[in-house]
């Protein structure tokens, strides 16, 4: 089917059309064009199929045309309609947030089935949009949960994260664990770790328009690696784990730096579906080797 003009496009299915060629010629991904129509207006597949040669109303019609042209400017989609999908759940996502990762549902899927059925004491740090926090209360109900961050906007929005999904964590605006008493069964963080180095091959949009703060990283992307494991010494319980996300190419290095800080703890690397190294696990075990002695 020939492409119409936007004037001459009523359809949804002609509607589409013009949008996928329209994001094709700013050189974006036309896949946009159905995710943005399917978001914006919360239709099922059942719906999106049924509408296809319907009119599309002009107030509608308006809005879409709207999103699809932030769209070839480079703005994420998820920007856009203000929220992403993480592990089968609505999060409201905005400028101060990162936009959830598909590598991140998929550490978040491994992990969460492998802790034992006791209660939990679980850290989040820099939480952002709050996907790890809110997603782990709701699978895990029995463990008590806290998040971190040190941006009050990106706290702002994972409050309301968890108010709307009816999840109870506790938010803290802190500087990793700084204002946060007690130790933990498990800390999870997936911090900023791009180094300024890398920023000449990063997606333009990512750069635009995602956080730096939650993005970059000083020590070639480590510190915050460093920073945690530092403070975890004296702040992870007997027996608790580590699970932090990081950049592909980053996995032995950060792997040494968690050794020098727990020497005999249980540390392994694990990849995401692309085959990369993607997380770090660390099992505080000579802490509890050495409570049993």
């Amino acid at each position: 089917m020939t492409t119409k003009s936007l004037s001459e496009a009523s359809t949804y299915a002609e509607v589409l059309s013009w949008a996928s060629s329209f994001l094709e010629q700013k050189h974006r991904d036309t896949q946009i064009a159905k995710w943005l129509m399917k978001e914006r207006f919360a239709l099922s597949l059942t719906d999106f199929i049924r509408l296809q040669k319907k009119v599309m109303d002009q107030r509608d019609k308006d809005i879409y045309v709207k999103d699809i042209t932030e769209a070839g400017k480079g703005r994420p989609p998820q920007q856009i309609v203000g929220h992403e999908w993480f592990y089968d759940r609505q999060f409201k996502v905005t400028e101060a947030t990162l936009i959830p990762r598909p590598e991140t549902e998929e550490w978040f899927h491994e992990y969460i089935r492998q802790l034992p059925d006791r209660p939990l004491r679980v850290i989040d740090i820099g939480t952002g949009s709050g996907v790890l926090a809110v997603s782990h209360k709701l699978e895990r109900p029995q463990d008590e949960v806290v998040a971190v961050d040190i941006s009050q906007a990106a706290l702002d929005v994972a409050r309301l994260n968890a108010e709307n999904l009816g999840a109870e964590v506790t938010f803290y605006l802190s500087d990793m664990m700084t204002d946060v008493e007690g130790k933990f069964d498990l800390i999870l963080s997936n911090p900023p770790y791009i180094s300024q180095s890398e920023r000449s091959v990063m997606d333009e949009s990512v750069i635009e328009y995602e956080p730096h703060i939650a993005l970059f990283a000083e020590e070639e992307g480590l510190y915050f690696y460093r920073k945690i494991a530092a403070d975890a010494v004296d702040r992870l319980n007997p027996g608790g784990y580590m699970i932090f996300e990081f950049g592909y190419r980053q996995g032995d290095q950060i792997r040494r730096l968690c050794q020098s800080y727990f020497p005999e703890a249980k540390i392994t690397l694990e990849k995401d579906f692309n085959h990369h190294d993607r997380t770090i696990h660390i099992r505080n075990e000579i802490q509890k080797e050495k409570e049993g002695e």
